[in-house]
C-alpha cells in the first residue's frame, strides 16, 4: 500500500516535469522561464537538505492540526448528530463559520497570534476539519436499526454506545476519510506559510516566487508530494490495523 502510493506520486510527478519540458522546449523558452532538467538537479542537490527540513517542519505543524481537526470533528459530529434544537443550532453554527473564507481570517488570526506556529496550526486544523465534519455528521445521523433496536428494547443503550455501533459499521469510511483529510492539513499549512509564516516549505515557496526562480518551487513541490505519498501510506497502515483489531478479521 505505501510502495504503491509512492510510485504513483513518481509518475504522476514525472508526467508533471515532462509536460513542462514539452512546453519548454515546443515553445523555445529560456531557462529562466522553465529551468532545464540540469537546472532541476543541481537546484535539488543544492537545496535538498535545507528544503527537507522545511518540508518536515510543515509535516508536523500539519499532523498536529489534522489531530485537532478531527477531534474536534468528532466532538461536534456527536454532539450535533441529533436533530434537536441544540443539534440544529450546532450545525448552523459550522456551517456559517466555514463560510468565511481561510484568507479572509487569516489576517485577523495573524495580528491576534503572530506568524508562528500557533498561526499556523490553526489555519491547518480550520481547512482540514469541514470535509471531516461533514462526514461525522453524516455517519453518526444515520441509525444502524437493527442493532440499535436490540439494545434499546434491553434498556442498555447509552450515547457512548450508539456512538461505537455507528462508527463500527462505518469505520472503512472513516478511515478512508481522515487519511484524506492528511491532504487537506497540508494544504493549510502551505497555505498559512505561504501568506506570513516565517517557517516551513510554504514560506519557501513563497521567497522562491519573489526570486522567480521555479527550479526550487518545482524541488518543494516534489518533497511535498513524497513526504505527503509516505504520510497517507502510514495513515492507511495504521487504519487497516485498527479495522483488523476492531473486526477480529
Amino acid at each position: 500500500m505505501l510502495r504503491r502510493r509512492i510510485i504513483q506520486f513518481f509518475i504522476i510527478y514525472f508526467l508533471f516535469i515532462s509536460g513542462l519540458m514539452l512546453v519548454k522546449y515546443g515553445l523555445g523558452l529560456s531557462d529562466y522561464v522553465i529551468p532545464a532538467p540540469s537546472g532541476i538537479c543541481q537546484t535539488l542537490l543544492a537545496q535538498y537538505h535545507r528544503y527537507s527540513l522545511d518540508t518536515f517542519n510543515t509535516l508536523a505543524v500539519a499532523v498536529i492540526g489534522q489531530i485537532l481537526a478531527v477531534a474536534l470533528a468528532f466532538m461536534i459530529g456527536i454532539a450535533g448528530r441529533r436533530s434537536t434544537w441544540f443539534g440544529s443550532f450546532i450545525k448552523v453554527a459550522v456551517y456559517n463559520i466555514q463560510a468565511y473564507p481561510i484568507v479572509a481570517l487569516a489576517p485577523i488570526l495573524f495580528i491576534l497570534l503572530g506568524d508562528g506556529f500557533t498561526t499556523r496550526l490553526m489555519i491547518a486544523a480550520m481547512i482540514c476539519y469541514f470535509p471531516v465534519l461533514l462526514s461525522v455528521l453524516g455517519i453518526m445521523s444515520k441509525p444502524v436499526e437493527d442493532v440499535e433496536h436490540f439494545y434499546r428494547a434491553t434498556g442498555r443503550m447509552r450515547w457512548q454506545l450508539e456512538v461505537k455501533i455507528r462508527a463500527f459499521e462505518n469505520l472503512s469510511q472513516l478511515t478512508t476519510v481522515i487519511a484524506g483529510s492528511a491532504t487537506l492539513a497540508m494544504a493549510g499549512t502551505i497555505v498559512a506559510e505561504f501568506i506570513a509564516a516565517n517557517a516551513g516549505i510554504g514560506y519557501s515557496i513563497r521567497i522562491a516566487l519573489y526570486q522567480s526562480d521555479l527550479s526550487k518551487i518545482l524541488i518543494a513541490l516534489f518533497l511535498i508530494g513524497i513526504i505527503l505519498a509516505v504520510y497517507q501510506g502510514l495513515l492507511e497502515l495504521c487504519g487497516a490495523v485498527i479495522q483488523k483489531a476492531w473486526t477480529g478479521n
